[in-house]
């Protein structure tokens, strides 16, 4: 017993030892230097290709000394208009000020506001209207949390009134204009917000005249700042449709010299709209609210450039990076699926006349160069989103074509890879080119996310930093492709493993894919690690053959569910910004707002399946499977008979890229990145698997019953357990043994019990003599037609028991 469990033991202690490679990082923490004052300067649109040392000397003295990155400005509104940044700001949440539709540009009036006093002002708006408007979101956001977080706020300018407003609409210290002489205004409170102005426009002339302007102000603000402050410029939000990444200056104390970052974002250079209020109070030393604050404080961490301009320039060039990404990649994928479905149709036919039939009839094969030309395009099909990860390697975004550069670089990368599958050793056989694409996709995605997951920041196959949902580790197309990878790598390697090892195999290659994907260091993906760990699971119990049991689901569920909580418990050990999907939603099942993220979350996955062109593909994989692939002539049910552990890995790629995108937002779209990898193969397979389906292999006949069961052994084990040209198959243990002898039974007589009238018909002679007496000589007459027993002895005959057979035409039927 303990013998037969020892593989499944084996694979759950590989699947329960693969959360260590969860284990929390070391918490980034806050600035250990605290400032006695926070300025903060907003400029709205001001992005880094604005910055520069001849119109905007002041910023870049800023920039020299202090730490720069990318801002994303992500709020609830779409775009985020200048009104909706600086309300964002002051909630320190996703906001919107306005959710009207933007058709071009942004609104330019900021919001309505009253100063009776003169020393304060107020926005009548604020309560119960936008507050209103908020409450309404998912995100539970709260108007003013900033200014509610301090004793005292002061405000320059309309855009500084909205985020330094309370929830009642009431800004304590405000001016319309900057002072002429801003020392003591500045001074009144710990905490000030200034609106140097709004860059706009798309002609350079006007958006260098606009930051000139915005960099006056600044200059008068430094002038004035207090002793032990920290100033933050940052631009607060886009002023038309076109998303952009924007400037984030901090300099002040615990903010040298640097690149800015936060644990919200896990990537160095970049942060969010949302990190600017924790990272105030943090300056500060107040306490953060941390359930109405959305982000994390930001930090300055080394290794940025000495040379101020290389720094800008990487900055600059990440922004028209993420701005060509959003205008390439729906294009690209769009042609992608229409590309998959036409593949898809094209392999009705071809599956139909694969198998050659015997005999005058049946249908025409089709010409092997529309097959081979068919295999090549489904191995590229495979391999195409890939290569656009590759492609992000070479700086098609620089270029004035940028789509056209990116997709003449992807075919070449495409060709390449296809070339080296159907030109490679692995070409033959049905499973050669499915372990060959595997290994491709597996190495170029591993590698990847092993050196810091650069090809997928801002990457057509990657995510962008531009809408704010992921800035490190695997996007969901790279979690797909990562998925879809490792499991059909586990199934080709366990598939050249005796049956009772696969299991340790998959779960072996399995757990290697769930500390990629769920690392912190790598992937940081906790919502794809628990769904690869289903997947690997699930794909572990049936890939020895048969059913999915009741003994091999349990096996299955139980590990499952203690990776799954391992997986939980470390998430939740981890701080609140670093933490995956499954700790924000523990975290807030357990401050109460569980269902708001419930509700983000399905929202997500709508949005998602409605939008993404992924969603066709897994929905035409769907169609194919139950009309074509697993209809008797569609091949599938062969190629699963053949080799059941491409069946287990294939059903566990669906399970996991399923789970994957529910859990993480994503609707379809990882299922879909899946589906156009491993769809493509396994047709490719299934075509490969009914050319050669009426082979026969030529054989001495077996001669005796032992050696007729040896044989029937071994072709049993070649076919369903062993991969073509495996030399090292072995009997199975009943084959082995000897025959036992053929020991004489007796005979008892039996009475011949008849009714009146009728006789028992004798057996029928043989017609054949054994190979020891001679060749046989066939009877002259029938022996059907021979004189009964019976009838020698003087008894009337009997009919005959079988018709005889037709003879000439005189011969009638007695």
């Amino acid at each position: 017993m303990l013998r037969r469990l020892t593989p499944y033991l084996i694979a759950a202690a590989v699947a329960l030892t693969s959360t260590l490679g969860f284990v929390s990082r070391p918490a980034t923490g806050a600035p250990g230097d605290h400032a006695d004052y926070v300025i903060i300067a907003g400029a709205a649109g001001l992005r880094w290709d604005d910055v520069n040392p001849v119109d905007t000397p002041t910023m870049w003295q800023l920039a020299q000394n202090g730490a720069v990155g990318a801002l994303s400005v992500t709020s609830a509104h779409t775009p985020t208009c200048p009104a909706d940044g600086w309300l964002t700001l002051g909630a320190g949440n996703f906001a919107l000020r306005s959710d009207n539709r933007v058709e071009q540009d942004c609104p330019t009036k900021m919001a309505d506001i009253q100063s009776p006093d003169g020393i304060g002002a107020l926005l009548p708006e604020q309560d119960p209207t936008v507050t209103g408007l908020n409450d309404q979101q998912s995100y539970g956001t709260q108007p003013g949390a900033l200014a509610e977080a301090v004793r005292c706020t002061a405000a320059v300018g309309p855009g500084a009134a909205v985020a330094a407003a309370r929830p009642s609409g009431r800004v304590d210290r405000y001016q319309a204009a900057l002072p002429q002489h801003p020392e003591a205004f500045l001074g009144t409170c710990v905490l000030s917000i200034v609106d140097l102005g709004t860059i706009v426009g798309t002609s350079p002339q006007v958006r260098q005249a606009a930051a000139r302007q915005a960099d006056q102000a600044l200059a008068r603000v430094l002038a004035a700042r207090p002793a032990q402050s920290l100033v933050v410029v940052a631009g607060l939000s886009d002023t038309d449709r076109t998303s952009r990444l924007h400037v984030a200056i901090a300099d002040g104390p615990g903010y040298p010299a640097g690149w800015l970052t936060s644990s919200s974002t896990s990537r160095p250079g970049y942060l969010q709209l949302t990190d600017l209020a924790p990272t105030a109070l943090t300056a500060l030393g107040r306490p953060i609210p941390s359930k109405l604050f959305a982000g994390q404080p930001a930090i300055s961490i080394a290794g940025r450039p000495t040379d101020l301009a290389t720094a800008v320039s990487r900055l600059a060039d990440a922004d028209r990076e993420a701005g060509a990404q959003r205008r390439v990649t729906g294009g690209f994928l769009s042609v992608l699926t229409g590309a998959e479905l036409l593949l898809f149709a094209a392999m009705v036919p071809f599956l139909r006349r694969a198998r050659r039939y015997a005999g005058p009839r049946g249908p025409r094969p089709m010409p092997p160069r529309l097959v081979l030309a068919l295999e090549v395009l489904l191995v590229a099909a495979s391999l195409t989103l890939p290569a656009a990860l590759v492609a992000d390697a070479v700086p098609w975004w620089r270029t004035d074509a940028a789509g056209l550069i990116f997709s003449v670089v992807t075919l070449a990368v495409v060709a390449t890879l296809t070339s080296a599958v159907i030109l490679g050793p692995w070409r033959r056989g049905a499973l050669g080119p499915l372990g060959a694409v595997a290994g491709i996709v597996a190495t170029i995605v591993g590698v990847d996310v092993l050196t810091g997951a650069r090809l997928q920041l801002n990457g057509v196959a990657g995510y962008s930093a531009l809408e704010g949902g992921r800035y490190a580790g695997l996007g969901t197309v790279g979690l797909g492709l990562l998925l879809a990878s490792i499991l059909l790598l586990a199934g080709w390697l366990g598939q050249r493993f005796r049956r009772r090892w696969r299991p340790v195999v998959v779960a072996v290659v399995g757990g290697i894919g769930v500390v990629l994907v769920g690392s912190p260091y790598l992937g940081a993906n906790a919502g794809g690690a628990v769904a690869l760990t289903a997947g690997t699971c699930v794909a572990a119990a049936i890939c020895t053959g048969g059913f999915l049991t009741f003994a091999r689901l349990a096996w299955a569920v139980l590990t499952g569910l203690a990776v799954t909580t391992g997986f939980a418990l470390l998430d939740l050990l981890r701080p609140p910004g670093d933490r995956g999907s499954l700790g924000r939603i523990l975290t807030e099942a357990q401050e109460g707002t569980g269902a708001a993220a419930i509700h983000r979350t399905g929202a997500a996955n709508a949005a998602s399946a409605l939008t993404s062109p992924l969603t066709l593909v897994v929905l035409a994989t769907g169609l194919l499977l139950m009309l074509v692939l697993l209809r008797p002539w569609g091949g599938l049910k062969r190629l699963f008979g053949l080799y059941p552990a491409v069946r287990a890995v294939l059903i566990g790629v669906g399970v996991a890229g399923l789970l994957a995108g529910l859990l993480d937002g994503a609707g379809f779209v990882v299922a879909g990145a899946a589906a156009a990898t491993a769809m493509p193969l396994a047709c490719l397979g299934a075509l490969r698997v009914l050319d050669r389906a009426d082979d026969r292999t030529a054989g001495e006949q077996p001669s005796t019953e032992g050696d007729a069961e040896v044989a029937a052994a071994l072709l049993a084990e070649g076919t369903s357990d062993t991969p073509a040209g495996d030399t090292r198959a072995r009997i199975p243990r009943p084959a082995r043994r000897l025959p036992r002898p053929a020991w004489p039974r007796p005979t008892w007589p039996r009475p011949a019990w008849r009714l009146p009238g009728r006789r028992r018909v004798p057996p029928v002679a043989s017609q054949a003599v054994t190979a020891s007496s001679g060749p046989a000589v066939p009877s002259p007459v029938p022996a059907v037609l021979a004189e009964p027993a019976g009838e020698q002895a003087g008894e009337p005959a009997a009919p005959p028991a079988v018709c005889p057979p037709a003879g000439s035409a005189t011969d009638v039927l007695p």
